[in-house]
């Protein structure tokens, strides 16, 4: 028989089976009311709990120098506000109204700029408005100066209970309702330097607005990820959905040591001669890489006058580029095979009439130069001698002299990654519809044109055309950036691009490496010149015109590369100044400081270099402990001969004599020396030795000159009295 008592058990069974039954029956009620007539109500509840989709922006990238240096990089800062709401709720008025003249206090210590009263009102201001979202500072602040806010009454109180569901929901787990945004800052650890080419950000909008940060500005961005927030036991938690990906390192040309070094040179000219604005441009001649590019502007700043970069002159002047151009002119005239370095041109007393317009040379007013060659039209920087050539050969159809001077690339579109820039512009002549008529063109255009007028020209595109020369006539695309780089490794790489293989013929490169070397040795250039290593460039003065046809300004430049003899740098220097005196030479020097400058980075001396046959290839040892002299030696690698077997500088002294043996070992002698009771002889010994000996036996000595000893009073070998005093003289 069971022992199972269906009488008894199944009655409490069916009991627990209908409130079970009741209980799932009121629960799906509540559902059905909640999903029915509660709809709206807890759909508002929980938008006020979870937000879907929001942005999180990802780190930016940093800009690096050529040598992995920071020249931009991403820090954070912070934006500062109280949810006065918030603290209204958690009941802090009463604790607000206590503290609230500390915390004025504290804060105009943290911002001095503010008074304690401004704080005051203002913040009362938000409060009494009740706002949830009031700034404590209107400006960003480091992550420093947010924990000294962070620290100050109220704003450190956090809550002990949880928060009233309201139409705002602060940020913060602060019972203040303190709470605050966060931003990426750029920061530039090498200030000003090379500003205009790495280029900065619109802070408040976090986006870029010039140079390297705007060209690159995709890859140092990155990609935004997306989360959603979800309000658990009164905080907030994050949920990744996407996560951001960091934006990539770029990897620069710039040199800072070169940009620091060229930015200086430039400044102290522009002072020296009070110029109005300066650009410097260093290039690397067989890569194109761009190791510095300056670009000062003259400011007032109140009564200071300063320089600053405010525009990319480089890259985006277009002004006629003056006699540096006449390199072109006379690089195209021998190329097409026009003449050769024999020709020789009459240029008068400094004044020529060309189409009824008169040709000067710098020198006119003192007698001209009268017959000149071909290179000396160059080195002179002879107007008169460089447009006669070109319009003897080329006034009938100037069109192939423009068509030579785009083969240069002179006229190329560079596409440098820089915004503003702007390629160079030459004009083409052209004929109207007859085609006897020139268009666009008068006989004076062509004279003109050869000496650097008539064109607009980048210094960027002159610099580019000096580089091919020193490059035998390969032209390199101008290079900013090398290589992009994520965690490490490189994702992308930008290699050195050759824009024209040949831009003449290597004969005649050859012979314009030639002629500008001159330039700086015989001609106008000798300013850029050093004695340490051959230059070769060319000088460039020409007037800028305004509107009006007037000019009380000019530009001055010099072009060039460096050693010539096997070009490593190119470099052009570009100033603009108002009045006279000015002359091509005052850029010449900035050239000449920045190429030297740059040769001494890199120089490196080895003490072999420095030997000769007159050098001292071991030391002047002097007499006395030749215990010490051996371990001094020993130390310095000299060789020595010895008849005796030392042991270590710790032993008791051995006394004896030193002399060189050949050019390059020493010979030491261990010597009898004397006893207590007599005069030592401490000729040759050096003071701190003969000053032990004569004192150990009582005899007081007393030292003139320096060096070793020439001259002891007391004769060596004479009895010890008492309260002697041995003199002992000293020579190097």
């Amino acid at each position: 028989m069971s022992k199972f008592n269906t009488k008894r058990v199944m009655p409490r069974f069916s009991v627990f089976a209908i409130l079970m039954t009741m209980t799932a029956t009121a629960v799906m009620g509540r559902m059905a009311y909640i999903m029915t007539a509660k709809r709206d109500y807890w759909m508002k509840v929980a938008e006020q709990v979870k937000k879907d989709s929001v942005s999180v922006k990802p780190k930016r990238g940093n800009i690096l120098s050529a040598n992995g240096q920071l020249m931009a990089s991403s820090l954070p800062e912070f934006k500062m506000f109280i949810d006065f709401k918030a603290m209204h709720q958690s009941q802090m008025d009463t604790l607000w109204e206590e503290k609230l003249d500390t915390i004025c206090m504290e804060l105009h210590k943290i911002f001095p700029s503010k008074t304690a009263e401004e704080f005051k009102a203002h913040l009362e201001e938000g409060r009494q408005q009740l706002k949830p979202h009031w700034p404590v500072w209107k400006r960003r602040v480091d992550f420093n100066t947010l924990c000294q806010v962070r620290k100050l009454p109220v704003f450190n109180c956090k809550f002990n209970s949880e928060r009233v569901l309201g139409e705002y929901i602060s940020r913060s787990s602060y019972a203040s309702g303190f709470h605050i945004e966060e931003y990426n800052s750029r920061q530039r650890p090498y200030g000003s330097l090379a500003g205009r080419t790495v280029g900065t950000m619109y802070g408040a909008i976090d986006k870029a607005r010039f140079g390297l940060e705007l060209s690159y500005d995709s890859i140092l961005r990155g990609t935004n990820g997306i989360i959603h927030r979800r309000k658990v036991l009164d905080r907030f938690l994050d949920i990744m959905d996407t996560p951001p990906v960091d934006g990539a390192d770029i990897v620069t040309t710039i040199d800072v040591g070169m940009q620091d070094l060229a930015e200086r040179a430039v400044i102290d000219e522009l002072k020296e001669i009070d110029g109005n604005v300066g650009v410097a441009i260093v290039m690397e001649v067989a890569t194109g890489d761009v190791k510095a590019i300056v670009n000062m502007e003259k400011c007032k700043v109140g009564e200071e006058i300063t320089y600053r970069e405010l525009k990319n002159h480089a890259v985006s002047d277009l002004l006629e580029p003056g006699s540096v151009f006449k390199t072109a002119s006379l690089m195209v005239t021998l190329d097409d095979g026009m003449c050769d370095t024999t020709k020789r041109v009459e240029t008068g007393g400094g004044v020529w009439p060309m189409y009824g317009r008169n040709m000067k040379d710098h020198n006119w007013h003192r007698g001209g130069y009268g017959t000149l060659t071909f290179s000396q039209t160059l080195h002179f920087s002879s107007n008169i001698g460089v447009s006669r050539i070109v319009d003897e050969y080329y006034h009938n159809k100037p069109e192939k002299f423009v068509e030579g001077i785009y083969r240069t690339g002179l006229a190329d579109d560079l596409r440098i990654p820089l915004k503003g820039s702007s390629a160079a512009r030459i004009r083409m002549p052209k004929k109207d519809k007859t085609g006897r008529y020139w268009s666009n063109w008068s006989n004076t255009a062509l004279p003109w044109m050869s000496i650097g007028y008539e064109t607009q020209i980048p210094p960027i595109s002159t610099l580019t055309f000096y580089n091919a020369i020193a490059n035998n006539g390969r032209m390199m695309r101008p290079r900013f950036v090398s290589k992009v780089v994520k965690d490490g490794e490189v994702v992308m790489e930008f290699p050195p691009e050759v824009m024209r293989e040949h831009i003449a013929k290597p004969a005649t490169i050859k012979t314009m490496q030639t002629m500008l070397e001159h330039v700086v040795t015989k001609g106008t250039g000798k300013k850029a010149g050093s004695t340490a290593f051959r230059v070769a460039g060319k000088t460039g003065t020409a007037q800028i015109w305004t509107a009006s046809g007037k000019t009380t300004s000019y530009l001055l430049s010099f072009a060039g590369f460096f050693p010539a003899d096997a070009p490593r740098y190119s470099c052009i220097v570009c100033i603009q100044k108002s009045g006279t005196p000015a002359s091509g030479g005052m850029s010449a020097h900035v050239f000449h400081n920045i190429a030297e400058g740059i040769m001494a980075r890199d120089l490196k001396l080895d003490v072999n270099d420095a030997r000769d046959a007159a050098s001292i290839l071991v030391p002047d040892v002097k007499n006395g402990n030749l215990l010490a002299t051996n371990e001094v030696l020993n130390y310095l690698g000299v060789k020595y001969q010895s008849a005796w077997a030392p042991t270590n500088a710790n032993s008791a002294p051995a006394w004896g004599t030193c002399h060189r043996s050949g050019a390059d070992k020493v010979e030491l002698t261990k010597s009898q020396g004397c006893d207590l009771k007599h005069i030592p002889d401490v000729m040759g010994m050096g003071a701190r030795d003969a000053v032990y000996l004569m004192e150990k036996r009582g005899v007081k000595a007393r030292i003139i000159g320096r060096g070793k000893v020439v001259k002891q009073s007391l004769q060596p070998g004479t009895a010890v009295k008492k309260e002697q005093q041995c003199i002992l003289t000293l020579s190097i």
